[in-house]
């Protein structure tokens, strides 16, 4: 891949979007694995790059551990104190991968669970996803909070009636320009805690 590995990363991404997006609305689903071996699979033939399937399988192995930002596991441990507040890993990736990217980041003992969408057999930002996750987590909307980093999921679980916060990491990160907001915008994890103790008291 070489030189044309940050255009690689972005085609591979936006087209295991692309898939998931397409297999939620025609109701022809495969789980995000497929999704994301078909997109690798896309990308090669559209670079042209010859990979063999001992590459392949690297980099999809590579990809199923990704590494955390660094800010993650300290906000985990000061949300922690809310005593009152239960924490969920909720993806559109399997159960066990999830749980395997939690523990090789060693952050998986934060989470009360994992919620993963293979069980509705759809993805975000499905409507009904957003209300297995409620059922799944036993929780009510309004006092639900989402916190994601794409503005997809942000505007799906607002239209689900969920309360998000769009975390823009980057100043040339953009927001759809939809008539959906997110409810608050922090710029990194570290802002977390903070805005939710204040919410708290409103």
């Amino acid at each position: 891949v070489g030189s044309a590995a940050p255009t690689f990363v972005n085609i591979w991404r936006t087209k295991q979007l692309e898939y998931s997006f397409r297999r939620g609305l025609m109701r022809s689903y495969k789980n995000f694995s497929i999704c994301t071996q078909n997109a690798l699979d896309y990308t090669c033939n559209f670079l042209q790059t010859d990979l063999s399937k001992y590459e392949k399988n690297k980099l999809l192995e590579a990809y199923s551990i990704l590494p955390v930002f660094d800010d993650v596991e300290d906000s985990l441990k000061e949300l922690r104190n809310f005593k009152d507040f239960k924490i969920f890993a909720f993806s559109n990736g399997l159960f066990e991968n999830i749980k395997n990217l939690l523990i090789h980041a060693n952050i998986y003992n934060y989470f009360d669970e994992i919620v993963s969408v293979d069980e509705v057999k759809s993805f975000k930002p499905d409507p009904k996803v957003y209300e297995y996750f409620l059922q799944k987590a036993n929780c009510v909307s309004s006092q639900t909070w989402l916190i994601s980093a794409n503005p997809f999921d942000v505007i799906g679980a607002i239209s689900a009636d969920l309360n998000a916060i769009w975390v823009k990491r980057s100043e040339f990160d953009i927001f759809d320009p939809w008539e959906i907001k997110p409810t608050i915008t922090i710029k990194n994890l570290t802002e977390l805690y903070n805005v939710l103790k204040n919410r708290r008291r409103d």
